[in-house]
């Protein structure tokens, strides 16, 4: 009997090592593709999902059972809910746009007209095409309502102080920032569709889960926002914060913001988005640290890597064939028809009126971690069905695949096409207050 060392207990090629290993792997590999992110024609992402895609035909193989998205949606919504809290807080850090109307007018089109034709849309194939029940659909179209910060950051804006934020990225940016949010609404509407709508049931909805929980998270992010960034210099002049531990200061000030709201019953999402920008507007005018910023933006990324390395560690072939014909022609009607002629009609007489630049925001509506996040709250809280709830399931994932092999191989192109067409144009970006150099 071959022996390799001492003691009980030892096994050769053990599974948990070579999990390790490949986590390993996976982290080198992320730190690979974003490096010099913005100069490649295919999205960090893509690698990611293809890391994970090799750990499905590796657990496939070895007959291991995994993670499922139905029967561990508790374990996959807290994983996505986290990542995109973080993605939100880093999100409202790049923005340094004055905040008025006409400097967010786009935004606002995208978000007020754009998102509820998608919904009406979706779920409009959904009910007639795929035979959803009506709360199912509704369901379908506020998950897959949200374009997302984590995934569209090849073609958002770039860190603060180092580019111009043009009108198209920004737009970008700004709508994935707020949509995660404002999807809430919709998906509890499906909520109370399922559970039989009534007046009474429609009333308390509106005054609850649209105006205090909407208004509620953009006072809370405000407001602890603006507190945080404010704290930096206190701290400092009190040899309280090392500048080298700056980054952490802005994961403590995601998750108190975010644990507050909840706290509250308003919208975490709204709260952390807006907490992102009112720190920034504090930062930009005080010389607070962009150390700040960079551990918003790592921790992010992290985030990102871990999500869409377990996404694609849980496909099958049966959960692939799950959506059927019905739901992989919503995947690409979503990424083809819907998003592109809801932008036509929410983006007519905008600001975007350069060559390209409507095609581009209408093309982007990257569908990501959000959805993947509504999916797994609606499967735990057990609203739907089971046939109607696997339906729902395996159309999202289908519809965040999609988007991430396309747009995640269209990112790199259109943007560099963007940016030649706007040089031609000779077109000026919008103006912005100065950068400030950070106190150290």
């Amino acid at each position: 009997m071959l022996v390799f060392g001492a003691g009980s207990g030892f096994t050769f090629a053990d599974t948990y090592a070579f999990g390790v290993m490949f986590l390993g792997v996976a982290v080198f590999a992320a730190v690979g593709a974003l490096s010099h992110q913005r100069d490649r024609a295919f999205s960090a992402s893509l690698i990611y999902l293809a890391l994970g895609v090799t750990a499905a035909l590796a657990l496939a193989l070895a007959g291991i059972g995994w993670v499922d998205p139905i029967r561990n949606s508790l374990l996959f919504e807290r994983l996505t809910e986290v990542a995109v809290v973080f993605a939100l807080f880093a999100t409202g850090l790049s923005l340094d746009r004055p905040l008025a109307w006409r400097e967010w007018s786009t935004t606002f089109r995208l978000l007020a007209i754009a998102m509820p034709l998608t919904i009406g849309a979706v779920a409009l194939f959904a009910s007639q095409v795929m035979g959803l029940s009506l709360a199912a659909a509704v369901l379908l179209g506020a998950v897959l309502a949200p374009t997302d910060p984590v995934l569209a950051g090849d073609v958002g804006v770039g860190p603060p102080g180092e580019e111009d934020e043009r009108e198209p990225n920004f737009s970008l940016t700004s709508e994935a920032g707020l949509n995660d949010g404002l999807a809430f609404p919709f998906v509890l509407f499906a909520f109370l569709l399922a559970e039989g709508l009534t007046l009474e049931g429609a009333l308390d909805w509106l005054a609850i889960d649209v105006l205090y929980a909407l208004l509620g998270g953009v006072a809370v992010g405000a407001l602890m926002g603006r507190t945080a960034a404010a704290s930096i210099k206190g701290l400092r002049d009190r040899d309280m914060l090392t500048p080298s531990l700056d980054g952490y200061h802005a994961v403590a000030t995601t998750l108190l913001i975010y644990g507050t709201a909840e706290v509250l019953s308003v919208y975490g999402f709204v709260a952390v988005f807006v907490g992102g920008l009112a720190f920034r507007r504090y930062e930009r005018d005080h010389e607070a640290n962009v150390s700040v910023q960079t551990g918003g933006d790592q921790s992010e990324k992290l985030l990102e890597l871990a999500s869409v390395l377990l996404l694609g560690s849980m496909l099958t072939l049966p959960g692939l064939m799950a959506p059927g014909w019905e739901g992989w022609m919503l995947a690409v009607g979503l990424i083809l028809v819907i998003r592109p002629l809801s932008c036509v009609i929410a983006l007519f007489r905008s600001k975007l009126d350069q060559p390209g630049e409507r095609v581009f925001v209408s093309w982007f509506g990257v569908r990501g971690i959000g959805s993947l996040y509504y999916m797994s709250f609606a499967v735990t809280e057990g609203i739907l069905p089971g046939g109607e709830e696997r339906l729902v399931v395996w159309t999202t994932i289908a519809c965040v695949l999609l988007s991430i092999i396309v747009h995640g191989t269209t990112a790199g192109p259109s943007v560099a096409r963007l940016m030649a067409s706007q040089q031609q144009g000779d077109i000026t970006p919008p103006e912005r207050a100065p950068a400030t150099t950070p106190a150290r």
